[in-house]
């Protein structure tokens, strides 16, 4: 199998391809995928906030990855550092399932985020992912609730 390595900003349009056509219930157009990939390039540099190991596919694309936000919470006794992060995004191309990609990737990732003292993680999981991020020690939390807002336009249309 092969091994994740540490994704780099090159890595950022792969990432975003990977993330609109595994992930989200309708694929980006071109302009939001160039979007995600313009942030998310910024943000996989030294010292940025994204986080995210892949596997290379031999076609030169990605096969797999595994991408986490690290955002800073106030210090507690368990997060200590106050860093926590949001797994953003485990994906596998559809040709390259059910090789263990997508685990170590997520498990490269997760050692990784450890090492730099994060201790709180946080994703949302559908209900066929759900087992390998058990398997991997995250549990579900019924307190966890999630809302969408978009502020209000200023000329009274509804975006």
């Amino acid at each position: 199998m092969a091994q994740p390595r540490l994704a780099t900003p090159a890595d950022a349009a792969e990432i975003s391809r990977l993330r609109s056509e595994n992930i989200l219930s309708e694929p980006l157009d071109t302009l939001w995928l160039d979007r995600c990939t313009d942030q998310l390039a910024v943000r996989l540099v030294p010292g940025g906030d994204a986080r995210a190991y892949v596997i290379d596919a031999p076609d030169g694309r990605l096969a797999s990855c595994a991408l986490g936000l690290v955002h800073a919470v106030l210090p507690a006794p368990k997060y200590p550092q106050g860093l926590a992060v949001r797994i953003h995004a485990v994906a596998t191309d559809p040709d390259h399932r059910r090789r263990g990609h997508a685990k170590a990737a997520l498990t490269a990732l997760l050692d990784h985020l450890e090492a730099d003292g994060v201790t709180l993680y946080e994703l949302y999981a559908s209900e066929g992912s759900a087992p390998l991020y058990e398997g991997l020690g995250f549990g579900s939390d019924p307190a966890l609730m999630r809302m969408t807002r978009f502020p209000a336009p200023l000329d009274g249309r509804t975006p």
